[in-house]
């Protein structure tokens, strides 16, 4: 699955992060697709850069983002100008309160029923 994530850079004590598009599978500060922005919070008022029709082709292709930068395109407005995507449902159920993962996780779907994921188990 692809993400638009923040990638930590700046020194200690000194954050600021890059926003790029990686496969879910690599580290916080590892490889990555494509830097589409960038973040600076120590700035007053905070720095934010976002190419914006860069983010709405990898939305638009299925990129999922993370709760801030879903947050970060919103003060942009990226995801205004985005169609119907998962990251307008994810930022609805933010507005809400919601978690993102408190929905019911449908692994897949045999006929008309859908197969729910096995409950966890413990071994004590």
């Amino acid at each position: 699955m692809v993400k638009i994530r923040l990638r930590r850079t700046g020194s200690k004590k000194k954050p600021s992060y890059r926003v790029v598009v990686a496969d879910s599978r690599s580290p916080r500060d590892g490889r990555f697709l494509e830097v589409i922005g960038h973040y600076d919070p120590k700035t007053n008022p905070v720095t934010v850069n976002i190419k914006e029709d860069r983010a709405s082709h990898w939305l638009s292709v299925g990129a999922q983002p993370s709760e801030i930068v879903s947050k970060l395109f919103q003060k942009v407005g990226v995801l205004a100008k985005v169609g119907a995507t998962n990251s307008e449902a994810v930022t609805a159920e933010l507005a809400h309160g919601q978690s993102p993962t408190e929905e019911t996780v449908v692994v897949g779907t045999s006929g008309d029923t859908p197969i729910e994921p096995p409950a966890e188990t413990t071994n004590f």
